[in-house]
């Protein structure tokens, strides 16, 4: 009897006080706003990570979209002998002591000869936190086409490209970046996001994680101490970035796991600094991510099968850990709204 009422006080989150509840509730509410908060502490995996460090044992790329008034993309002809006269995004590394969007600011400058103003991160791609790409969409607001009398190191001359003339690409990957730039410049699906001036040691994910039960009732997952708050993972080399949240509901939800999709959404946020080589070279992504039971969506005869909700989430296992329950009507429409149509910027893994 005991342990069914500790499972049910774990699974309501009876063990989070009104205060404490409150205190999440707002910190979850500025994150969906688009601010961040620094990295404190790392709940898991920190053992298995090493600080980020330009150079050493991370690489950041950074890669522009930009379209002019026809919808025209930015290309570069490339001098590199590897791709000589192969055409690309203006993109390239962040060098140390650059933020993100002053290393977008170079590349452009140095490839195509136009100074640019980042709109929004569009898209991250990584291989594991030891190569992440970072796609901006942004404008152009001064300087002039690179030509061919400017070649040079960094590239031979830049051009607008109608998207449908042949033209001798470097790699076919561009044409998705494209399209993703397109389809936002066109319909924008998520608030203009860009990196956030706050400073972190290693590659982590932060996890705001949510479970969806009966009557739209909705559950955050909660690291207890020192005081309750959402998890952060640290990454590790071996996995995407976004094993993260896999991580958390490994140590969370051991028995639970192999029975539940752990889906990360998309990125709420992202947070980088890099003023401080080896010490704030690191990344924070502020993500949603949704549990869920993972059932058979159709039937031995093909035909779709519907589930009924589940009443509360999976019990907690480990007491590092507490669900608790969203009472605030508005924030608790918002995650159910992000969960079923989210409005975030995609991470996608290379792997």
């Amino acid at each position: 009897m005991e342990q069914r009422m500790e499972r049910s006080r774990a699974q309501t989150g009876m063990e989070v006080t009104a205060q404490e509840r409150q205190q999440v509730e707002e910190q979850v509410e500025q994150l969906l706003s688009g601010q961040g908060s620094e990295v404190s502490l790392c709940d898991v995996g920190l053992e298995l990570s090493k600080p980020a460090t330009l150079r050493k044992n991370v690489t950041y790329i950074v890669c522009g979209v930009i379209f002019n008034d026809q919808e025209e993309v930015l290309m570069v002809q490339e001098a590199k002998p590897d791709c000589y006269k192969q055409w690309y995004l203006p993109a390239g590394r962040v060098e140390v002591g650059e933020s993100l969007q002053e290393a977008l600011r170079r590349e452009v400058k140095e490839e195509a000869g136009f100074d640019c103003q980042p709109i929004t991160l569009l898209l991250i791609q990584e291989q594991g936190p030891q190569w992440i790409r970072f796609i901006f969409l942004a404008r152009i607001t001064g300087g002039s086409i690179k030509t061919l009398t400017a070649a040079d190191q960094e590239s031979l001359q830049a051009s607008w490209w109608d998207r449908q003339s042949p033209l001798a690409l470097r790699g076919r990957d561009i044409l998705r970046l494209i399209e993703y730039g397109l389809r936002y410049h066109r319909n924008p699906w998520h608030p203009a996001s860009l990196p956030l001036d706050l400073s972190c040691r290693h590659i982590v994910q932060r996890v705001l994680l949510v479970f969806v039960g009966a009557d739209k009732r909705i559950w955050i997952l909660l690291i207890r101490a020192p005081g309750p708050h959402l998890p952060t993972a640290a990454a590790l080399k071996t996995h995407a970035v976004t094993w993260g949240a896999n991580m958390v509901v490994q140590e969370a939800l051991p028995a639970s796991y192999y029975d539940h999709d752990v889906n990360t959404l998309g990125v709420i946020s992202l947070q980088h600094n890099g003023r401080q080589h080896g010490r704030t070279d690191g990344v924070c992504f502020n993500t949603l991510v949704a549990l869920a039971p993972d059932r058979p969506q159709r039937d031995e005869d093909g035909l779709e099968v519907e589930w009924p909700a589940p009443a509360a989430p999976p019990p907690v296992e480990n007491p590092r850990y507490v669900w608790m329950e969203v009472q605030e009507p508005a924030l608790r429409d918002k995650l159910l709204q992000e969960t079923e149509k989210p409005s975030l910027f995609p991470i996608q893994s290379l792997y």
